[in-house]
């Protein structure tokens, strides 16, 4: 069973072996054949494929450059047809066609240059005849534009004067013809041709520069132009002419008039004329003759406006301010004129803006011109002088009552005050001429400079709050620059002249006295930014007393220094009995004398008398306590030296009074004469030296009395020994005396 079972098995097992080795060899011969294909493909098609591959991307690259090519050549058909039209258009003097083919033709020739990797020598010279036909374009244009605008225009020489401006003309033939003249281009099409070659810019401004040089300046400047306008059928004349009954200078509103004409006849005859200018940024890319121009000159000329106009109509009196609306308004009707022929864009103002700052550009011409005044008050001469006295008009003002804020009389003299006292608010009172100098010689220029002070401080008083401060800063400012100013300026004659030093001493204390109370004066009127204890020179007196005394010192010196140079040529006094010797001492002495009359005389009525009699005493006691310590130096003084010496002193004695003269009378002189004791402290050691030298021994003792007599609150006990011992021989009765002496 076993084996028929396995028979079974294998005759069903062998059918099937069979069919899958008959498999087994065609799958065989499909792999030969399959690699026998193979080899075919990879030894021929593919071959043949790479070939056809290199072909066609050769093909494309030959359309590539066939159609680059045909692009190129179309890009120059273009730009020669342009070129052509142009030329064309040239000719018919159709400028706007021709302008804008160029432009076209620049476009074309831009794109060809910006190709990369592809050049052409043509393109060169195609770049220099664009270039060359542009250029002619615009020569025809710039002919078209002088015929157009013509200027008669002055020698360039005298281009700035009144009559050369007469001269000038400006003649517009921008009238159109009564018949139409396909010949003559028009206006709009000329304009319009240089704006699409970006001339017209150039263009403008040359024009702007010209009207503003030639018309719109000397309007301006010259009040007496006047424009003239005059339309004939083929042109239109600008021109000037003179009138005759003219200002110094023009109102506002009158060259605002003058201005707003000349822009009319220019907007009706040339500035009316629009454009195409799409690089502006404005709706439809259109804009008018008028806003170009006026974008070229409007900050030129409301400059010129400004500085020669409004600048000079501010009024320099705070009354008149009021009155300066009108040119408010009329700056506004004139701006808002420009604005309408669109001369000016809506959003400008600065004309306006201005005028309408009226109250700070018053304040600051106020100042400008109260510090111009004030420097040339400075700088004027010194010694034309006025009198000052307690009860003159220079007087300082009169108070203001604190209890009423009242206003200060300005210039009020003290004589006019109600009664001989002022009242301070409480039982006591001030005498009127308290905070008055005495009687003096100041500067008539000083005067007028305090006068300025008080006016403008006046001024202050009835502004606004912020003008008020100005005013006042002004006016501080005005002392401050005298403080720098009148010293340097006058640094030599100072130095030279006594007479000027005195009156500059003068001008100092004058006004430092009114500094004390200038403040106080206006305190109650002036706004609350001043009145709580900040309107106020007091801080400003200490330094122009300073000032005035340092100067007056300086010449105090220069003086005494001549009086010792004098007197060291005296030969200190010794050897009198020698005539060369008396000589020297009596022309010393003479000179010295002479020195004093001659300042006694520069200084009289200039300085007050008390400063007076104290600056003489003290050049007279400067000669005296000199003239007492060389004598009372002496070794030995003979009879003979000790005679001629009193005589000196003598000399002296007389005239040494005479020199104090402060006043122009001479009989009130005589009560500051007698007084020369009480201004020159050696004065009574002088006259006890005298008595030395004429007195005897005992008479010296006696004057002594053991140091309580009259000779010893003048000599020390060393000096009466050492005159002593120079005065008489040494005997038995000098050392006695001498013994006493102690």
């Amino acid at each position: 069973e076993v084996c028929t079972l396995m028979n079974n098995k294998y005759s069903e097992f062998l059918p099937s072996m069979q069919s899958a080795e008959d498999l087994v060899a065609q799958v065989e011969g499909l792999s030969s054949n399959i690699d026998l294909l193979k080899a075919d493909i990879e030894n021929e098609v593919q071959r043949d494929l790479n070939v056809s591959v290199a072909e066609f991307t050769k093909l494309k690259q030959q359309l590539e450059r066939d159609t680059l090519v045909l692009s190129i050549l179309k890009k120059l058909q273009e730009f020669d047809t342009s070129f052509e039209e142009c030329s064309t258009a040239l000719l018919e003097k159709k400028y706007v066609t021709a302008a804008q083919q160029l432009e076209q033709a620049q476009k074309r020739l831009s794109s060809l240059e910006s190709r990369r990797g592809f050049e052409l020598k043509i393109l060169k010279a195609l770049g220099r005849e664009l270039m060359v036909q542009t250029q002619n374009v615009i020569y025809h244009l710039g002919q078209e534009w002088q015929k157009l605008i013509v200027w008669k225009l002055p020698p360039s020489k005298e281009s700035s004067s009144l009559e050369a401006v007469l001269l000038s003309e400006l003649h517009l033939h921008t009238v159109p013809p009564q018949e139409e003249d396909t010949a003559v281009p028009s206006i709009a099409a000329v304009l319009q041709a240089l704006a699409v070659l970006g001339e017209l810019h150039f263009k403008l401004k040359g024009f702007g520069q010209l009207l503003l040089q030639y018309i719109l300046k000397p309007l301006i400047s010259f009040p007496s132009l006047e424009p003239v306008t005059v339309e004939q059928p083929d042109v239109f004349i600008l021109r000037f002419k003179f009138q005759e009954l003219a200002l110094d200078k023009s109102s506002p509103m009158e060259v605002f008039d003058k201005i707003r004409l000349v822009f009319e006849v220019l907007h009706k005859h040339l500035l009316n004329v629009p454009v195409e200018q799409p690089g502006e940024g404005r709706k439809d890319g259109t804009v008018t003759l008028a806003e170009l121009l006026g974008e070229l000159l409007w900050e030129e000329l409301s400059d010129c406006l400004i500085q020669n106009c409004l600048v000079n109509s501010i009024p320099t009196d705070s009354s008149k301010l009021e009155q300066y609306k009108e040119v408010i308004e009329s700056t506004a009707e004139f701006e808002k004129a420009l604005k309408k022929m669109q001369f000016l864009k809506e959003d400008t103002t600065a004309l306006l803006k201005y005028a309408c700052n009226v109250n700070s550009h018053f304040a600051n011409k106020k100042c400008r011109d109260v510090i111009m005044a004030a420097r040339r008050l400075m700088t004027s001469e010194i010694h034309n002088t006025v009198k000052i006295t307690p009860d003159s008009s220079v007087a300082p003002p009169e108070l203001a009552d604190p209890g009423t804020g009242g206003h200060p009389k300005m210039h009020s003299p003290c004589s006019l005050l109600p009664s001989e006292t002022v009242n301070l608010g409480s039982e006591r009172r001030l005498h009127q001429f308290t905070l008055c100098l005495p009687p003096c010689r100041i500067s008539s220029s000083v005067q007028q400079l305090v006068e300025l002070a008080y006016h403008t401080l006046r001024e202050a008083t009835s502004s606004s709050d912020l003008r008020c401060v100005q005013l006042f800063n002004c006016v501080r400012n005005v002392f401050q620059l005298f403080y720098e100013v009148v010293p340097t300026y006058h640094k030599e004659n100072l130095q030279k002249l006594p007479q000027l030093a005195a009156i500059h001493h003068n001008n100092c204390m004058y006004i430092a006295q009114h500094l004390l109370t200038l403040g106080h004066q206006f305190r109650d009127r002036s706004p609350s930014v001043l009145c709580n204890e900040a309107a106020t020179f007091v801080d400003l007196v200490p330094g122009f007393r300073k000032l005035g005394v340092e100067c007056f010192l300086a010449q105090m010196r220069v003086q005494k220094g001549e009086i010792l140079e004098r007197l060291s040529s005296a030969r200190n006094f010794s050897n009198m009995d020698d005539g060369e010797n008396y000589h020297a001492a009596n022309k010393a002495i003479k000179q010295v004398l002479h020195q004093l009359k001659r300042l006694g005389m520069v200084w009289q009525d200039v300085l007050p008398v008390t400063v007076y009699c104290k600056a003489m005493g003290t050049l007279l006691n400067t000669a005296l306590a000199e003239i007492v310590t060389r004598i009372a130096g002496l070794e030995d003084i003979s009879a003979e030296d000790a005679e001629r010496l009193y005589s000196l002193c003598r000399i002296v004695l007389e005239e040494a009074p005479r020199v104090f003269t402060p006043l122009l009378e001479e009989a009130e002189n005589k009560r500051y004469q007698e007084e020369v004791p009480v201004y020159v402290r050696k004065w009574m050691t002088f006259k006890k030296l005298m008595i030395i030298l004429q007195a005897n021994l005992q008479e010296i003792v006696d004057q002594w009395a053991d140091g309580k007599g009259p000779l010893a609150e003048e000599f020390s006990a060393a000096e009466v020994k050492s005159l002593i011992r120079a005065l008489f021989q040494n005997t038995e009765r000098r050392a006695a005396a001498l013994a006493k002496i102690k």
